[in-house]
């Protein structure tokens, strides 16, 4: 896990973001334990409070739930349920914005996928 982006979210949404990319790339699989808040805490350097906060908005959204008396783990389907979230943002940052701009451009679709297309080979 690396520090915290220095950036003007709060610290408890970076770090159900942290676990959320965890999640999507595979360095905490579905049914493994998540670090528990005093570990993020800790490692952090802030109030354990805030790094439950965190880990609670995960909990309430189902991608992890709590093993009383043992921890907080990844539920299954996190992975396939935060893919289909991050697309979702994907489009509406993104794609929408992108597309917003190409017209104000006077970019077509074919242009714009021409674009993407060199884009995607490195250029």
């Amino acid at each position: 896990m690396s520090l915290l982006m220095d950036d003007n979210r709060p610290i408890f949404m970076q770090i159900a973001e942290r676990i959320e990319n965890d999640i999507i790339e595979g360095r905490l699989p579905e049914e493994s334990q998540v670090p528990s808040t005093n570990q993020f805490a800790a490692y952090f350097q802030i109030n354990p409070a805030t790094a439950a906060k965190g880990v609670n908005l995960l909990v309430d959204q189902g991608i992890i739930y709590k093993k009383r008396g043992i921890g907080m783990f990844v539920a299954e389907g996190s992975r396939i349920k935060l893919m289909e979230k991050r697309r979702e943002q994907f489009y509406e940052e993104y794609v929408i914005a992108m597309i917003r701009e190409a017209q104000k451009l006077g970019i077509s679709a074919e242009q714009l996928a021409e674009m993407i297309r060199r884009g995607e080979k490195g250029q």
